[in-house]
């Protein structure tokens, strides 16, 4: 599977700036588990008074990311 493919199957739908539901809705996890993704700086974030906001390209980077970490096993 590659970069596009991971774009088509889980992020076109979306728009290009997320919410922390949106994210946790695209990766297949819980609200908690997404803030603490952002807690834990797993996923570059945007902070907007007190809302998150998660621009396509850094969870995009996100995945990528994981999908090495998958490959190398």
């Amino acid at each position: 599977m590659n970069f596009s493919d991971v774009y088509e199957a889980v992020l076109k739908g979306y728009p290009d700036i997320l919410t922390v539901d949106e994210m946790s809705k695209a990766l297949g996890v819980s609200s908690k588990t997404g803030y603490q993704l952002l807690r834990e700086n797993k996923v570059e974030h945007l902070k907007v008074g007190r809302a998150y906001r998660v621009p396509k390209a850094h969870l995009l980077s996100y995945l990528r990311l994981g999908m090495q970490t998958v490959a190398n096993f």
